[in-house]
């Protein structure tokens, strides 16, 4: 007796991973429709900011359209930061510098998540070390809280050994357009010149 396969199995053989091929090829397909489709991500990126009324660091009641007419980068943060916000705020002003005059009416807004110490003096006094175009803001606890919610944003008190407390919170920075539409994160780890020609771009 023959050990040779018959035609019939040959077929068989050849036609299963075909199957299988293009059943693969064609979930992909549909991945990358999904993926691609641009009215879910465009709807989520318009959901990430709005209007806000704060109060500046000088004391001053400003709102969101204040900033519209140049691209705006938006950071959440406070003053009692040992490590990430004051990290993060001189990368920032590093990229301004380097952006230099070019960059015109364009500003970074460092948003407290603790206005119950982060007065508008504690803010000007802390702000004072980094680019002058850096903006800080802060508020009642409520204003706060619905800008943190608009921008998507997040952060929780932390009790400390010491009896106080510390922030944990969203290290995202914001680029929002001259509009004040969100454009997406801004990735700030890379060199200020590489960074700051990426921030003009929308002026």
């Amino acid at each position: 007796m023959s050990d040779k396969p018959s035609p019939a199995f040959d077929r068989r053989s050849l036609i299963l991973p075909a199957v299988a091929f293009l059943f693969g090829l064609a979930t992909l397909s549909l991945a990358a429709l999904w993926t691609l489709a641009p009215g879910p991500e465009a709807t989520r990126a318009s959901s990430v900011g709005g209007p806000f009324e704060l109060t500046a660091m000088d004391g001053r009641r400003v709102s969101s359209r204040e900033f519209e007419g140049a691209p705006t980068l938006v950071f959440f943060g406070f003053t009692h930061c040992p490590d990430i916000c004051p990290t993060k705020l001189m990368e920032l002003s590093e990229v301004l510098r380097a952006a230099g005059d070019k960059a015109g009416k364009a500003r970074a807004l460092f948003i407290t998540v603790d206005p119950a110490r982060d007065t508008p003096e504690a803010m000007k006094n802390y702000l004072s070390s980094f680019d002058p175009r850096i903006v800080g803001l802060t508020g009642s606890q409520e204003e706060v809280d619905a800008v943190v919610k608009a921008y998507r944003a997040y952060y929780r008190k932390v009790p400390t050994s010491s009896g106080d407390y510390t922030m944990d919170h969203t290290a995202m920075i914001y680029l929002m357009d001259r509009k004040g539409q969100f454009v997406g994160g801004f990735n700030i780890e890379r060199p200020p010149a590489e960074a700051a020609k990426e921030l003009l771009r929308y002026l």
